[in-house]
Protein backbone atom coordinates (compact mmCIF):
# COMPACT_ATOMS: atom_id res chain seq x y z
CA UNK A 1 0.00 0.00 0.00
CA UNK A 2 2.83 2.46 0.86
CA UNK A 3 4.38 1.94 -2.33
CA UNK A 4 1.12 2.58 -4.22
CA UNK A 5 1.03 5.64 -1.72
CA UNK A 6 4.38 6.86 -3.23
CA UNK A 7 3.98 6.45 -6.83
CA UNK A 8 1.01 8.32 -6.72
CA UNK A 9 2.83 10.78 -5.09
CA UNK A 10 5.75 10.93 -7.59
CA UNK A 11 3.32 10.49 -10.47
CA UNK A 12 1.37 14.03 -8.61
CA UNK A 13 4.99 15.48 -8.11
CA UNK A 14 5.66 15.07 -12.07
CA UNK A 15 2.44 16.94 -12.78
CA UNK A 16 2.87 19.88 -11.07
CA UNK A 17 6.24 20.12 -12.23
CA UNK A 18 5.30 20.66 -15.96
CA UNK A 19 2.18 23.28 -14.70
CA UNK A 20 3.74 25.20 -11.67
CA UNK A 21 1.59 27.88 -10.52
CA UNK A 22 2.16 31.23 -8.91
CA UNK A 23 -1.05 33.59 -7.94
CA UNK A 24 -0.97 36.06 -10.74
CA UNK A 25 1.34 37.92 -12.88
CA UNK A 26 3.91 39.87 -12.77
CA UNK A 27 6.19 42.03 -15.43
CA UNK A 28 9.63 42.28 -14.88
CA UNK A 29 11.41 44.47 -12.92
CA UNK A 30 11.17 48.28 -13.47
CA UNK A 31 7.93 47.90 -15.47
CA UNK A 32 4.35 48.23 -13.37
CA UNK A 33 0.99 47.21 -14.25
CA UNK A 34 -2.02 49.48 -14.08
CA UNK A 35 -5.85 48.80 -14.05
CA UNK A 36 -7.67 50.22 -16.90
CA UNK A 37 -10.70 50.72 -15.52
CA UNK A 38 -10.95 53.31 -12.18
CA UNK A 39 -13.67 50.93 -10.69
CA UNK A 40 -16.14 48.61 -11.48
CA UNK A 41 -15.25 46.55 -15.18
CA UNK A 42 -17.99 46.90 -17.26
CA UNK A 43 -20.11 43.54 -18.45
CA UNK A 44 -18.38 41.71 -14.77
CA UNK A 45 -18.76 38.08 -14.88
CA UNK A 46 -17.96 35.48 -12.12
CA UNK A 47 -14.57 34.29 -11.91
CA UNK A 48 -13.77 30.75 -9.60
CA UNK A 49 -11.07 32.19 -7.89
CA UNK A 50 -7.89 34.59 -8.46
CA UNK A 51 -5.79 35.24 -11.36
CA UNK A 52 -3.19 31.99 -11.88
CA UNK A 53 0.08 32.65 -13.50
CA UNK A 54 1.56 28.70 -14.69
CA UNK A 55 4.88 28.10 -16.30
CA UNK A 56 3.77 25.78 -19.24
CA UNK A 57 6.61 23.35 -19.49
CA UNK A 58 4.85 20.09 -21.14
CA UNK A 59 4.14 22.11 -24.29
CA UNK A 60 7.14 23.57 -24.89
CA UNK A 61 7.80 26.43 -27.77
CA UNK A 62 11.45 26.44 -29.66
CA UNK A 63 12.14 24.61 -27.22
CA UNK A 64 11.53 26.96 -24.24
CA UNK A 65 8.48 27.05 -21.40
CA UNK A 66 6.08 29.91 -21.75
CA UNK A 67 3.56 31.57 -19.13
CA UNK A 68 -0.22 31.92 -19.40
CA UNK A 69 -2.66 33.80 -17.43
CA UNK A 70 -5.59 32.41 -16.44
CA UNK A 71 -8.86 34.08 -14.38
CA UNK A 72 -8.30 37.36 -15.22
CA UNK A 73 -11.14 39.63 -13.85
CA UNK A 74 -9.41 42.84 -13.03
CA UNK A 75 -7.64 43.49 -16.55
CA UNK A 76 -4.56 45.92 -16.49
CA UNK A 77 -2.01 46.97 -19.11
CA UNK A 78 1.79 47.47 -18.50
CA UNK A 79 3.87 50.04 -20.57
CA UNK A 80 7.12 49.40 -22.43
CA UNK A 81 8.78 52.63 -23.21
CA UNK A 82 11.18 52.33 -26.35
CA UNK A 83 15.14 51.60 -25.81
CA UNK A 84 17.80 53.84 -26.73
CA UNK A 85 15.27 55.91 -30.00
CA UNK A 86 11.80 56.53 -30.15
CA UNK A 87 10.12 56.79 -32.97
CA UNK A 88 6.88 57.97 -32.09
CA UNK A 89 5.04 54.88 -32.83
CA UNK A 90 3.48 52.50 -30.24
CA UNK A 91 1.58 49.00 -30.21
CA UNK A 92 -0.53 47.80 -28.20
CA UNK A 93 -0.23 43.55 -27.89
CA UNK A 94 -3.23 41.14 -27.33
CA UNK A 95 -1.76 37.80 -26.45
CA UNK A 96 -3.44 34.82 -27.53
CA UNK A 97 -5.09 32.00 -26.05
CA UNK A 98 -8.27 31.10 -27.15
CA UNK A 99 -10.02 33.78 -24.92
CA UNK A 100 -9.59 31.43 -21.92
CA UNK A 101 -6.10 31.98 -21.29
CA UNK A 102 -3.45 34.54 -22.20
CA UNK A 103 -0.11 33.31 -23.25
CA UNK A 104 1.73 36.50 -21.22
CA UNK A 105 5.18 36.41 -22.49
CA UNK A 106 5.04 33.99 -25.80
CA UNK A 107 2.80 36.37 -27.43
CA UNK A 108 3.42 39.31 -24.75
CA UNK A 109 6.52 40.31 -23.02
CA UNK A 110 8.95 38.95 -24.87
CA UNK A 111 7.32 40.98 -27.99
CA UNK A 112 6.77 44.19 -26.42
CA UNK A 113 10.96 43.27 -25.74
CA UNK A 114 11.45 43.35 -29.78
CA UNK A 115 9.22 46.60 -30.52
CA UNK A 116 11.01 48.59 -27.87
CA UNK A 117 14.05 47.87 -29.26
CA UNK A 118 13.04 49.24 -32.17
CA UNK A 119 12.16 52.65 -30.48
CA UNK A 120 8.27 51.84 -30.56
CA UNK A 121 6.43 51.85 -26.89
CA UNK A 122 4.73 48.69 -26.22
CA UNK A 123 1.32 48.82 -24.50
CA UNK A 124 0.93 44.80 -22.87
CA UNK A 125 -2.74 44.39 -22.72
CA UNK A 126 -3.62 42.04 -19.96
CA UNK A 127 -7.42 41.63 -20.95
CA UNK A 128 -10.23 39.52 -19.12
CA UNK A 129 -10.28 35.77 -19.51
CA UNK A 130 -11.72 33.40 -20.02
CA UNK A 131 -14.88 34.62 -21.73
CA UNK A 132 -18.77 32.93 -20.86
CA UNK A 133 -17.26 29.27 -21.08
CA UNK A 134 -21.00 27.71 -20.71
CA UNK A 135 -21.16 28.68 -24.40
CA UNK A 136 -19.68 26.72 -27.38
CA UNK A 137 -16.10 28.89 -28.48
CA UNK A 138 -16.52 31.20 -25.83
CA UNK A 139 -14.87 34.48 -25.76
CA UNK A 140 -15.55 35.72 -29.27
CA UNK A 141 -17.69 39.00 -29.24
CA UNK A 142 -20.29 39.28 -29.30
CA UNK A 143 -21.08 36.43 -26.81
CA UNK A 144 -18.58 37.67 -24.66
CA UNK A 145 -18.29 41.59 -25.16
CA UNK A 146 -15.56 41.93 -22.43
CA UNK A 147 -11.99 41.65 -24.31
CA UNK A 148 -13.44 44.03 -26.71
CA UNK A 149 -14.34 46.51 -23.84
CA UNK A 150 -10.64 46.34 -22.39
CA UNK A 151 -9.29 46.58 -26.08
CA UNK A 152 -11.58 49.88 -26.59
CA UNK A 153 -10.64 51.34 -23.23
CA UNK A 154 -6.65 50.82 -23.60
CA UNK A 155 -6.52 52.71 -26.96
CA UNK A 156 -8.22 55.70 -25.24
CA UNK A 157 -5.96 55.41 -22.38
CA UNK A 158 -3.03 55.63 -24.48
CA UNK A 159 -4.24 58.37 -26.72
CA UNK A 160 -4.71 60.26 -23.91
CA UNK A 161 -1.54 60.20 -22.43
CA UNK A 162 0.31 60.26 -25.63
CA UNK A 163 2.10 63.44 -24.50
CA UNK A 164 3.13 62.08 -21.61
CA UNK A 165 4.59 58.89 -23.16
CA UNK A 166 6.53 60.77 -26.03
CA UNK A 167 3.71 58.88 -28.67
CA UNK A 168 2.06 60.13 -31.62
CA UNK A 169 -1.35 59.70 -31.39
CA UNK A 170 -1.80 59.25 -35.18
CA UNK A 171 0.66 56.47 -34.60
CA UNK A 172 -0.83 54.07 -32.67
CA UNK A 173 -1.53 50.33 -33.65
CA UNK A 174 -2.56 46.78 -32.12
CA UNK A 175 -1.15 43.26 -32.36
CA UNK A 176 -2.54 40.14 -31.71
CA UNK A 177 -2.11 36.72 -31.48
CA UNK A 178 -4.80 34.02 -32.59
CA UNK A 179 -7.69 34.89 -30.60
CA UNK A 180 -5.51 38.43 -30.25
CA UNK A 181 -5.69 38.72 -33.44
CA UNK A 182 -9.02 38.18 -33.39
CA UNK A 183 -9.45 40.86 -31.08
CA UNK A 184 -7.41 43.04 -33.63
CA UNK A 185 -9.71 42.79 -35.98
CA UNK A 186 -12.83 42.86 -33.38
CA UNK A 187 -11.71 46.90 -32.58
CA UNK A 188 -10.28 47.69 -35.83
CA UNK A 189 -14.18 47.20 -37.05
CA UNK A 190 -16.23 48.71 -33.91
CA UNK A 191 -14.70 52.28 -33.29
CA UNK A 192 -16.94 53.94 -33.76
CA UNK A 193 -18.82 53.75 -30.88
CA UNK A 194 -17.70 51.88 -27.64
CA UNK A 195 -19.55 48.32 -26.25
CA UNK A 196 -19.28 50.79 -22.70
CA UNK A 197 -20.85 53.96 -21.20
CA UNK A 198 -17.92 56.58 -21.03
CA UNK A 199 -15.81 56.58 -17.80
CA UNK A 200 -13.45 59.41 -18.51
CA UNK A 201 -11.62 61.89 -20.57
CA UNK A 202 -9.87 58.26 -22.02
CA UNK A 203 -13.43 57.34 -23.36
CA UNK A 204 -13.57 60.89 -25.43
CA UNK A 205 -10.72 59.74 -26.94
CA UNK A 206 -10.69 57.92 -30.18
CA UNK A 207 -10.35 54.25 -30.05
CA UNK A 208 -9.90 53.50 -33.75
CA UNK A 209 -5.97 51.54 -33.83
CA UNK A 210 -4.32 53.54 -36.70
CA UNK A 211 -2.43 50.36 -38.08
CA UNK A 212 -3.18 46.42 -37.26
CA UNK A 213 -1.25 43.13 -37.11
CA UNK A 214 -3.21 39.88 -36.95
CA UNK A 215 -0.55 37.15 -36.60
CA UNK A 216 -2.59 33.16 -37.21
CA UNK A 217 -6.13 34.89 -35.98
CA UNK A 218 -9.08 32.87 -34.99
CA UNK A 219 -12.85 33.53 -34.98
CA UNK A 220 -13.09 35.00 -38.72
CA UNK A 221 -15.23 32.39 -39.91
CA UNK A 222 -17.49 32.17 -37.21
CA UNK A 223 -20.96 32.37 -37.24
CA UNK A 224 -21.50 30.92 -40.65
CA UNK A 225 -21.64 27.71 -42.62
CA UNK A 226 -20.62 29.09 -46.25
CA UNK A 227 -17.45 29.06 -47.81
CA UNK A 228 -15.19 31.89 -47.08
CA UNK A 229 -17.32 34.29 -45.36
CA UNK A 230 -16.62 36.49 -42.84
CA UNK A 231 -18.00 36.54 -39.55
CA UNK A 232 -20.69 38.74 -39.55
CA UNK A 233 -19.13 40.77 -36.17
CA UNK A 234 -16.14 41.72 -38.04
CA UNK A 235 -18.06 44.40 -40.25
CA UNK A 236 -14.98 45.78 -42.40
CA UNK A 237 -15.53 49.35 -43.86
CA UNK A 238 -12.90 51.59 -46.00
CA UNK A 239 -12.37 53.06 -42.20
CA UNK A 240 -10.95 49.65 -41.04
CA UNK A 241 -6.93 50.40 -40.60
CA UNK A 242 -4.34 49.50 -42.88
CA UNK A 243 -3.70 45.50 -41.75
CA UNK A 244 -0.83 43.47 -41.56
CA UNK A 245 -2.01 39.07 -41.94
CA UNK A 246 0.38 36.46 -41.37
CA UNK A 247 -0.24 32.90 -40.61
CA UNK A 248 1.38 29.20 -41.95
CA UNK A 249 -1.29 26.86 -44.44
CA UNK A 250 -0.31 24.07 -41.84
CA UNK A 251 -2.20 25.73 -38.81
CA UNK A 252 -4.04 23.14 -36.75
CA UNK A 253 -5.64 25.49 -34.40
CA UNK A 254 -6.96 28.15 -36.40
CA UNK A 255 -7.24 27.14 -40.29
CA UNK A 256 -5.11 29.75 -42.55
CA UNK A 257 -9.21 30.50 -44.30
CA UNK A 258 -8.92 32.90 -40.95
CA UNK A 259 -6.39 34.96 -42.47
CA UNK A 260 -7.63 34.46 -46.11
CA UNK A 261 -11.55 35.66 -45.39
CA UNK A 262 -10.15 38.60 -43.83
CA UNK A 263 -7.57 39.54 -46.32
CA UNK A 264 -10.09 39.37 -49.03
CA UNK A 265 -12.39 41.51 -46.94
CA UNK A 266 -10.37 44.54 -46.51
CA UNK A 267 -9.50 44.34 -50.32
CA UNK A 268 -13.02 44.59 -51.42
CA UNK A 269 -13.45 47.37 -48.87
CA UNK A 270 -10.44 49.14 -50.49
CA UNK A 271 -8.24 48.98 -47.20
CA UNK A 272 -4.49 48.64 -47.45
CA UNK A 273 -3.99 45.36 -46.12
CA UNK A 274 -0.47 42.74 -46.82
CA UNK A 275 -0.51 39.35 -46.26
CA UNK A 276 2.15 36.68 -45.86
CA UNK A 277 1.19 32.87 -45.86
CA UNK A 278 3.57 30.10 -45.16
CA UNK A 279 3.61 26.41 -45.99
CA UNK A 280 4.97 25.36 -42.48
CA UNK A 281 5.14 27.10 -39.56
CA UNK A 282 2.24 25.65 -36.89
CA UNK A 283 0.16 27.72 -34.55
CA UNK A 284 1.40 29.70 -31.44
CA UNK A 285 5.08 30.27 -32.01
CA UNK A 286 5.04 33.76 -31.16
CA UNK A 287 8.55 36.06 -31.69
CA UNK A 288 10.23 32.29 -31.29
CA UNK A 289 12.84 31.30 -33.99
CA UNK A 290 12.75 28.07 -35.06
CA UNK A 291 13.73 26.12 -38.73
CA UNK A 292 10.84 27.60 -40.35
CA UNK A 293 11.06 30.69 -42.25
CA UNK A 294 7.66 31.66 -41.04
CA UNK A 295 9.45 32.45 -37.91
CA UNK A 296 11.29 35.07 -39.48
CA UNK A 297 7.86 37.84 -39.88
CA UNK A 298 9.13 40.65 -37.26
CA UNK A 299 11.54 41.71 -40.34
CA UNK A 300 8.46 41.83 -42.52
CA UNK A 301 6.39 43.50 -40.40
CA UNK A 302 9.10 46.28 -39.97
CA UNK A 303 9.37 46.88 -43.72
CA UNK A 304 5.67 46.94 -43.55
CA UNK A 305 5.42 49.94 -40.99
CA UNK A 306 8.02 51.62 -42.37
CA UNK A 307 6.15 51.37 -45.48
CA UNK A 308 3.16 52.73 -44.69
CA UNK A 309 4.92 55.32 -42.85
CA UNK A 310 4.38 54.37 -39.01
CA UNK A 311 8.73 54.02 -38.77
CA UNK A 312 11.30 55.14 -40.47
CA UNK A 313 12.16 53.45 -43.34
Amino acid sequence: MSRILLAAAGVLLAFCGLRAQTPGWQPSPGHTQVPIWPGAVPDAQPVAGPEVATRETGDLVAGRPWVSVGKVSRPTMTVYPPKDKNTGAAVIVFPGGGYQILAIDLEGSEVCDWLTSKGITCVLLKYRVPGEERLPKSGAYPRSPMALEDAQRTIGLVRLHAVEWHVDPHKIGVLGFSAGGHLVAAVSTHFDKRLYPDVDAADKESCRPDFAVALYPGHMLENTSKYLELNPYIPVTSKTPPTFLLQAEDDPVDDVKNSLVYFIALKKAGVAAEMHLYAHGGHAFGLRRTNFPITEWPQLLERWMATIGIVPD
